[in-house]
């Protein structure tokens, strides 16, 4: 059996490959709100966003890949992989 759970090394050749994940991501049915901030989002909104997507992506057989998208493509925006942009700029530094 493939474990489909495993990120590999190999850089990947085709389209699916490169965007398989997604297909599988727990998110890919909720609304993108979710995971992006409004315009003008209060600090009480945005805390009760960010604890909705983490839940989402707590458990998400993908949110390894996701959260290497993030990191990869530098997302400065959104949820991805249950980190937030703070998350990801916070593990930058500290690498």
């Amino acid at each position: 059996m493939i474990d489909h759970t495993t990120v590999h090394d190999d850089p990947p050749t085709t389209a699916a490959e490169r965007w398989g994940w997604r297909y599988r991501a727990h998110c890919r049915t909720t609304e993108p709100s979710v995971f992006f901030a409004p315009d003008g989002e209060r600090r009480g909104a945005r805390v009760r966003r960010e604890r909705r997507a983490k839940q989402i992506c707590d458990g998400c057989v993908v949110a390894r890949q996701c959260r290497a998208h993030a990191t990869d493509h530098r997302e400065t925006h959104g949820i991805w992989g249950g980190t937030t942009e703070t998350d990801r700029r916070r593990a930058g530094r500290a690498r």
